[in-house]
């Protein structure tokens, strides 16, 4: 129906019958009903507000990015329904308005949030005398704005892609850097360690206190150089990581052998690690080394958030897909501030870190063909959560002579 047809009809209700009222009625529900569903195909996001923000249209897209139910949501505030909108930023200056947000439920994605108002030219009841279409008259017409049409896009594939983008150019500006700063480190600590080691010896011919305090300065001196020579190392494999020499592996057992290293550690500190490794687990593609210094520095990071008597809970499990070791640790947890900047190289919270450790784990995962995810708030723990693809065999190939057989 053309525009302005509703308001001619609703202006000569008196002057039609009821068959006739009817068959238009029918009419319009039928092209409704055809709208919604062409809406309702499009991947895009669409709600319809009034001019007060209140929903009054919305199609199954948006309610899936927002977690709703469509007749649960209609005739309610956007806002109240999708908390943390600033609807007042979005809709006072008047015109169209696009803002990428950040969601976190149902799921976290980043969305694009275009907004523009929805106006309706008005005719005076001298317009409305005929049900014949013809042109308004540009006098007797005035405009009024009845509400809001907002399209909304998942740009969270784009926007991570964007990341991981920025991500590789800053390990390739730190890769550039990474053998000079190795190589002139690594002659001056060699250099120390050896006059460290004439150090040594010439001590021994000092007797009494004296003796004893040079031999204190010097293991202080050697801790510190092999603390810098440890950075240099995380450093070089955070940005460098080898290829993964991969083998089929049982990874309960990685999990167990790891924790096994802790030991003197978790028994000095009085901490608990349960474990729930489930049994049937396929094996996977994997490189033992590299997988246990991914759990090493997991478990390491655990332990020093948690105080005495903590508790560390290490679980897997499968889905269809892939196999899944979960840490989950009661310690101070992370702020959403610290979570955002917990793989940029060198960024740590603790005293003596190098904000090197979980950025080496999502190396050595990504190198598995695997997943990292972290779940955290404020002084409520941490759950780190790996997740590594297993295969199946879907296709078995056939022998030439198979198909002559069955001839």
């Amino acid at each position: 129906m053309k525009a302005g047809f509703l308001e001619k009809l609703i202006g000569r209700l008196g002057k039609i019958g009821p068959e006739d009222v009817q068959n238009y009625l029918l009419r319009l529900a039928q092209e409704k009903g055809f709208l919604e569903t062409v809406f309702n195909a499009i991947q895009e996001g669409i709600i319809v507000t009034d001019s007060s923000g209140r929903i009054t249209y919305l199609n199954d897209a948006a309610c899936e990015l927002f977690g709703m139910d469509g007749e649960d949501a209609i005739a309610k505030q956007l806002d109240e329904r999708v908390r943390g909108l600033d609807w007042h930023a979005l809709t006072h200056s008047g015109g169209p308005v696009t803002r990428d947000l950040e969601i976190f439920y149902p799921s976290n994605r980043f969305i694009n949030f275009y907004i523009v108002p929805l106006m309706i030219e008005r005719r005076d009841s001298a317009d409305r005398n005929s049900l014949e279409p013809g042109p308004a008259t540009a006098a007797r017409a005035t405009t009024e704005q009845v509400g809001y049409a907002i399209i909304i896009r998942d740009i969270t594939e784009s926007r991570r892609t964007a990341e991981k983008t920025i991500e590789s150019e800053r390990l390739n500006a730190l890769t550039l850097l990474a053998a000079g700063v190795a190589h002139e480190l690594g002659n001056p600590l060699n250099s120390l360690n050896i006059h460290l080691q004439l150090m040594e010896r010439q001590a021994r011919n000092v007797k009494g206190k004296v003796r004893d305090e040079l031999q204190h300065s010097i293991e202080i001196c050697r801790s510190e150089i092999n603390r810098l020579d440890s950075i240099v190392t995380q450093f070089l494999r955070a940005i460098r990581p080898s290829r993964p020499q991969l083998q089929p592996e049982n990874i309960n057992a990685v999990v167990e052998e790891t924790v096994r290293f802790f030991s003197a550690e978790i028994e000095a500190r009085d901490i608990v690690v349960e474990t729930e490794l489930r049994s049937d687990l396929p094996l996977l593609q994997l490189d033992r080394d590299q997988m246990k210094q991914a759990f090493y520095n997991v478990i390491k990071n655990s332990f020093e958030a948690m105080k005495r008597r903590g508790i560390l809970r290490i679980r897997t499990d499968m889905d269809e897909s892939h196999v899944r070791a979960s840490f989950i640790d009661n310690g101070g947890g992370m702020s959403a501030e610290t979570l955002s900047h917990v793989f940029e190289p060198y960024y740590t919270t603790k005293d003596r870190g190098t904000g090197l450790g979980l950025l080496i784990v999502r190396r050595i995962v990504r190198e598995h063909g695997g997943e990292l995810a972290i779940e955290s708030a404020q002084n409520k723990g941490l759950t780190l959560t790996i997740r590594l693809p297993f295969k199946e065999q879907r296709v078995r190939m056939l022998e030439a002579g198979d198909r002559e057989s069955k001839r």
